[in-house]
C-alpha cells in the first residue's frame, strides 16, 4: 500500500528526481518543495503520513529549525532526513530536532522506502552503517585544535595566502598584481576573499588578525 507522501530538499532537481522514483514505485506524493526551510509551507492544506526532508547543510546551528517548527505544528507527520552523515552530531542533531529517521542523502531508493515504511509505523529508521559510522566518531574522534590561526588558515587557498602575504607587507593591489604575475583585477578579487573569510573590513584590520591569532608566524613565503 502506498504512503502519501512530501519531499523538500534543499535541491529541487534532487527532490523531483525522489518524487518521481517514489511515484513509480505506488506512492502518492502529496507536493515537491524547495528549499528544506520552506518544509512547513509544503504541507499546508496537504494530510501526508511522511515527509522526506533532503537539508544539503546539516552542520549549520540553524539546520534543523525547519524541522522542529514542523513537529510543533504537524506533529502527526513522520519525518525522515536525508543528509550527510560525515559527523555524528549531525544524526542526533537530526533525532533532537524530531526526526523519525535519518538516510544518507545518497542511499537507494529502496532503503529511503523501507525508511519511509518504518516511520510510518511509529519505528525509528535509522541504517546500521549510518549508527556505526556515527559511534566510530565518537568512539575515536579526530582531535580538532582549538587554534584561531589553524582555523584561519585552513580558510584560505594557496594563492589567498600569497595575497595575505603581501598585503602584511603594505603592498597595493598593483604591487601585489605585479608580484604575483597576475592582473588587478584578479589580485583585486582575492584581496576581496581574504577581507571576507578573515571577517576583517580593512587591509589593515587583516593584517592586525593575522598577526594577533599567530596566522602570519604559521605561514613561509613561498
Amino acid at each position: 500500500m502506498g504512503v502519501r507522501l512530501v519531499v523538500v530538499d534543499d535541491h529541487r532537481l534532487l527532490a523531483e528526481a525522489l518524487a518521481a522514483a517514489l511515484t513509480l514505485r505506488g506512492h502518492r506524493v502529496l507536493a515537491i518543495g524547495s528549499p528544506a526551510r520552506a518544509v512547513a509551507e509544503s504541507v499546508v492544506g496537504r494530510r501526508p503520513e511522511v515527509c522526506l526532508l533532503g537539508v544539503a547543510g546539516a552542520g549549520a546551528p540553524d539546520a534543523f529549525e525547519p524541522l522542529r517548527r514542523l513537529r510543533r505544528e504537524r506533529p502527526e507527520i513522520a519525518v525522515v532526513v536525508l543528509g550527510p552523515v560525515g559527523e555524528p552530531g549531525r544524526v542526533a542533531a537530526a533525532f533532537a530536532a524530531g526526526a523519525a529517521g535519518y538516510v544518507r542523502s545518497d542511499e537507494r531508493i529502496e532503503v529511503v522506502e523501507r525508511a519511509i515504511a518504518r516511520v510510518r509505523a511509529g519505528e525509528a529508521a535509522v541504517a546500521v552503517e549510518v549508527l556505526q559510522g556515527a559511534f566510530e566518531r565518537v568512539l575515536r574522534p579526530v582531535p580538532e585544535p582549538d587554534d584561531d590561526s589553524l582555523r584561519l588558515l585552513r580558510a584560505l587557498t594557496l594563492r589567498e595566502v600569497q595575497v595575505l602575504l603581501r598585503i602584511s607587507e603594505g603592498q597595493d593591489t598593483t604591487a601585489i598584481a605585479a608580484g604575483m604575475g597576475i592582473a588587478p583585477s584578479t589580485a583585486r578579487t582575492h584581496v576581496q576573499r581574504v577581507l571576507m573569510k578573515l571577517g576583517a573590513r580593512t587591509r589593515l584590520e587583516a593584517t592586525a588578525l593575522a598577526v594577533r591569532t599567530g596566522l602570519l608566524a604559521r605561514i613561509t613565503r613561498p
